[in-house]
């Protein structure tokens, strides 16, 4: 399965903790950008990251903001993407099921929170590698 993130200058140092802890477990990821803590737009990285995803069969992507909610909805803009927004591992599980990218706010949720949301969904994606979107 490969892996597409991307994230705005507020989730800069969330992204590169959560770009260590896939690479530990041996996924191959893609890192879309930002490349650094300098203002940018979020709906740039959603849609590049959405792009990739629908572009790239049985893929996923990882998407983080300061909140989670406006890089979700932007990368919802991209026709067949299902982005859902996580908060924990009950909503990351349901997501799993559903969605080809997950979304979550660096400000919302704590690094291991973060960990725990991007383990549930990649453990349970692979088991919906043909998701009907």
């Amino acid at each position: 399965m490969q892996l597409y993130i991307g994230s705005d200058h507020a989730a800069f140092e969330m992204k590169k903790l959560i770009i260590d802890h896939i690479r530990k477990q041996k996924y191959e990821i893609e890192d879309l950008g930002t490349y650094s803590q300098e203002s940018c737009d979020y709906p740039d990285y959603a849609l590049a990251v959405g792009q990739k995803v629908v572009q790239t069969p049985n893929s996923r992507g990882i998407l983080i903001c300061a909140s989670g909610v406006g890089i979700s909805i932007m990368a919802n803009k991209v026709k067949g993407v299902r982005c859902g927004l996580a908060i924990d591992y009950h909503s990351a599980s349901k997501a799993s099921k559903i969605c080809n990218i997950i979304a979550f706010g660096s400000r919302i949720i704590g690094p291991e929170i973060a960990k725990q949301i991007v383990d549930t969904f990649l453990i349970q994606s692979k088991n919906q590698d043909n998701i009907d979107l």
